[in-house]
């Protein structure tokens, strides 16, 4: 495209001297993130020469964070968060359920196993899966039209009901009904706190474009390759968060670099508007 010819090591160093550059603007971002109020968290597998490993996201509104671990379990997530105590948006993997402080559960994650028992031919499964389907929506829309008294106590007898009538069941429906009694205090957190969805949405939107660049790219084949994917994913979603271009500051990182200056971190910090 350039007309010049590059060889695979001239770049391999190229994207050495940029994961060197923008090292400080990963360490910001994780400060900021391990800061903040309320973060959503979530992981994916991850490669490293053929090896599971997983990829983990720590977003707020204003930052993402990402880091490379060789487990799924406690101690990854304590590695991701260190002194972080704010409200945690999760799905129900075993690790966040044990989470001591406020939580919000993913109500999305939810709604898709009731819409999946809603289609099982069993006609009393079905009929759990429709009305589970129906009061989590109904909850989940409560987050754009807040319920008056009235109506959230005829939600929460509701709810009740629905779980007291199967949670004895040894099938599908039981099984559901006893996850919704398990982290009934973690369904409508975003209700009573500022800045809470009722979906972790927002982890895995950042979480996509990794995915993608996981699959095309068949991971990583070495540790150096996974701090340089930890760095390059949390600057340039973090980016996206605060509308930047993130081409601009990977130019100013890399000259700040072969300057020995310090490159500009103040917008990191930054709230949002």
């Amino acid at each position: 495209m350039l007309g010049f010819h590059i060889s695979l090591s001239a770049i391999q160093k190229i994207i050495d001297r940029a994961s060197a550059a923008i090292q400080l603007h990963y360490e910001t971002i994780g400060q900021a993130a391990r800061q903040a109020p309320v973060n959503h968290i979530d992981e994916t597998s991850h490669r490293l020469n053929g090896f599971l490993q997983w990829l983990w996201v720590m977003a707020g509104p204003a930052v993402a964070f990402f880091m490379i671990h060789s487990n799924r379990s406690k101690e990854a997530f304590e590695a991701l968060i260190k002194d972080w105590t704010g409200i945690l948006v999760s799905d129900g993997y075993g690790v966040y359920r044990k989470w001591v402080g406020l939580r919000q559960t993913c109500l999305a994650h939810l709604i898709r196993k009731a819409k999946e028992l809603s289609e099982r031919k069993d006609p009393d499964i079905k009929r759990f899966g429709l009305w589970a389907t129906h009061e989590l929506q109904r909850l989940c829309h409560m987050a754009n039209a807040p319920p008056s008294v009235g109506e959230w106590q005829a939600f929460y007898a509701r709810l009740i009901r629905l779980i007291t009538l199967h949670e004895k069941r040894k099938d599908d429906a039981g099984r559901f009904a006893r996850r919704l009694r398990r982290e009934i205090e973690n369904l409508w957190t975003f209700l009573s706190e500022q800045g809470v969805d009722p979906t972790n949405n927002h982890a895995e939107r950042m979480l996509r474009f990794a995915v993608l660049w996981r699959k095309s790219s068949q991971g990583t084949s070495s540790e150096k390759g996974n701090r340089w994917v930890e760095c390059i994913l949390s600057l340039r979603q973090t980016c996206r968060l605060r509308k930047k271009t993130t081409f601009p500051v990977l130019v100013d990182a890399l000259r700040a670099y072969f300057r020995g200056q310090e490159p500009d971190l103040a917008w990191i910090a930054q709230p949002t508007a």
